[in-house]
């Protein structure tokens, strides 16, 4: 701060005075203004740019922690607090979800069907109770929604389906496949899943 002062202020006063007045040394002065960063701020700007350019390649997703393993890959030595300090000066953020557009929401839920398991998740064979969820992943094309249904005893993925909107029917497109081998079960051909675990239907 001292030194950016003299600058600042030559038309008023001389070099050597403002050095005199402050009780920094000419040369030392002289020799920040031909490289007025320290080594220290020379590396910060240079991990900095590393650091945006991993983000911009994560698609602005990553935090500093996954940021920190991006640096540790490229043979760069630095602490995740550092690598923190840096991401928050450059404003670089981990994106968590997504920000739901404005608008007006109001209604009732609908209920297509009563609730059957009443959260009872502790079930005692396999192929009594199947759950759903939806997740999204972040691509360069945009979000791709994920609908998986997995077996609650045995925890076995028994279908999924994507798409590229978070549809009706994505749920339901994961089930399609099981319908058809619930049907096949009911007709005799016996039940795929009671034995090995199998790869989940495509």
């Amino acid at each position: 701060m001292k030194y950016a002062f003299v600058p600042a202020h030559c038309p008023t006063f001389s070099v050597r005075r403002m050095c005199r007045c402050l009780n920094i040394h000419p040369s030392g002065f002289y020799a920040w203004v031909k490289n007025p960063l320290s080594q220290r701020a020379r590396e910060d700007a240079r991990q900095t740019q590393l650091l945006k350019s991993a983000w911009k390649d994560s698609g602005k997703v990553y935090g500093y922690r996954k940021l920190h393993d991006d640096l540790m890959e490229l043979g760069e030595t630095s602490c995740p607090n550092r690598v923190a300090r840096l991401a928050r000066l450059a404003g670089i953020r981990a994106e968590i979800g997504y920000k739901r557009k404005p608008g007006k929401y109001g209604g009732k839920p609908s209920v297509v069907i009563d609730n059957t398991l009443d959260r009872q998740f502790d079930v005692a064979e396999p192929d009594t109770a199947w759950i759903s969820d939806i997740t999204y992943i972040k691509t360069y094309e945009g979000f791709l929604y994920l609908a998986v249904v997995i077996d609650l005893y045995s925890r076995r993925v028994i279908g999924w389906a994507t798409q590229s909107r978070q549809a009706t029917d994505l749920v339901l497109q994961a089930l399609l496949p099981l319908v058809t081998l619930l049907r096949n079960a009911l007709q005799g051909n016996g039940w795929p899943f009671g034995g090995e675990s199998q790869s989940a239907p495509s």
